[in-house]
C-alpha cells in the first residue's frame, strides 16, 4: 500500500495548491472548506492508479483526478442539502456553516471548476475523456433522483435497487478508472474493462455499507448503528427482508408495523428489525450478492493484458475497501 499512500499524498498536495478563486468570498470559501475536509481520496487515487496501470505518466493524470474529486465533493454539498445533513466528516456541512443558497451556488461553481480541470488533459484525449466524464456525471444525478424517488415508493425491486447504487455510487469509481486508463494510453476496450471492474467494486462496496450499518461495531465504523433501519431506508437488507417476508405472515406484519410506526424507541426498532433480518438470513444473502459483484469485477480485471503485479495492486486496493469489520 506504499504506492497508494504516495498517490494520496500527490492528490493532497495538488488540492492544497489549487486556487478556486477569492471574490466574492461567500462563493469560494465554501469550496476551500469542503475540499479541505480530507477523506481517503479514493476516487482521484483510482485515476492515478489506472494511469500507472498502463505505464502512463501519472503527472498527466493529476488534473483529471482533481476533476473527479471536485465533482465528487460537489455532489456531497448538494446531497447534504437534500438530506438536510448537519455533518460531513464530523464537521458542519456547507449549508449549515453558511446557508443553503450559498451551498447551492458554491456547488454549481465546483461543477465548473471540475470541467476546468478535466479540460486540461492532452488535446487529443479530450473528446473521449470528456465524454466519459459527462456520461458519469449524468448517471450520478440519475442515481440520486432514483434514491429520492424510493422515499415515496412502497415497493422497490432488488434489481432496481442495484441499478440505483450502480448509478449513484459505483459509476464514479468506474469513470475514475476509465479516465485514468485513457490518460495512461490504454486501448479503449481495456479502459472499458477497467470501468467494469470499478463499477462492480462500487456496487459491492455499497452493499457492504448496507450490512455494516446494521451489523458493524459502532465505535469502529463511526456511524449510528441501524441508522438505515431508523430512517426506513430501502437498503438491500430491508428490500430482501420485505421480499422474503411475503411468505411469512407474522414476519410481514411485524416488519410493516415497524416501518409504518409514527413514533418508536429507536433502539427497540433497530433490535426488532435486526431480529427479523437474522431470522430471514438476509445478512448472508446480502453478503452473497456482494461477493457476486466482487467476482464480476475481478473477472473483468483478469481480461486486461498487464502484469499480475499491477493487477494485484488494484485487487489489494479493492480488498482494502471491502475488508471492513462486520
Amino acid at each position: 500500500m506504499i504506492q497508494i499512500a504516495s498517490y494520496q499524498k500527490q492528490i493532497e498536495e495538488a488540492i492544497k495548491q489549487s486556487k478556486y478563486g477569492s471574490n466574492p468570498k461567500e462563493l469560494y470559501e465554501p469550496i476551500e472548506y469542503i475540499m479541505s475536509l480530507g477523506g481517503k481520496r479514493m476516487r482521484p487515487v483510482l485515476v492515478l492508479m489506472a494511469c500507472d496501470f498502463f505505464d502512463g505518466d501519472v503527472a498527466k493524470a493529476i488534473h483529471p483526478a482533481l476533476a473527479i474529486e471536485i465533482f465528487h465533493n460537489f455532489t456531497l454539498v448538494h446531497d447534504d442539502i437534500m438530506d438536510n445533513a448537519p455533518l460531513r466528516r464530523n464537521q458542519p456541512t456547507v449549508h449549515e456553516k453558511w446557508n443553503s443558497n450559498i451551498a447551492i451556488l458554491s456547488g454549481d461553481a465546483m461543477m465548473v471548476k471540475a470541467y476546468q480541470e478535466i479540460c486540461k488533459v492532452e488535446q487529443q484525449l479530450l473528446p473521449e475523456v470528456l465524454s466519459v466524464f459527462n456520461d458519469t456525471a449524468l448517471k450520478v444525478c440519475e442515481g440520486q433522483q432514483m434514491d429520492m424517488n424510493f422515499e415515496t415508493l412502497s415497493k422497490v425491486s432488488i434489481p432496481t435497487y442495484l441499478k440505483m447504487i450502480e448509478l449513484k455510487t459505483a459509476v464514479l469509481l468506474g469513470g475514475a478508472l476509465k479516465i485514468g486508463a485513457l490518460v495512461g494510453g490504454a486501448r479503449t476496450e481495456d479502459a472499458e474493462q477497467l470501468y467494469v471492474f470499478g463499477k462492480h467494486i462500487g456496487i459491492a462496496f455499497q452493499l457492504q455499507d448496507d450490512i455494516l450499518d446494521v451489523y458493524a461495531d459502532t465505535e469502529k465504523f463511526g456511524k449510528q448503528k441501524g441508522g438505515d433501519i431508523i430512517a426506513n431506508k430501502k437498503t438491500y437488507l430491508m428490500l430482501k427482508a420485505m421480499e422474503m417476508a411475503e411468505s411469512n405472515r407474522y414476519m410481514k406484519e411485524e416488519l410493516q408495523q415497524w416501518i409504518a410506526a409514527p413514533q418508536f424507541n429507536p433502539a427497540e426498532k433497530v433490535d426488532a428489525v435486526t431480529n427479523i433480518y437474522n431470522f430471514l438470513n438476509v445478512k448472508e444473502l446480502a453478503r452473497n450478492e456482494m461477493k457476486k459483484q466482487y467476482d464480476i469485477a475481478i473477472k473483468a480485471l483478469k481480461t486486461i493484458p498487464v502484469s499480475d503485479d499491477k493487477k494485484n495492486m488494484l485487487t489489494s486496493f479493492a480488498d482494502s475497501l471491502m475488508v471492513r469489520e462486520v
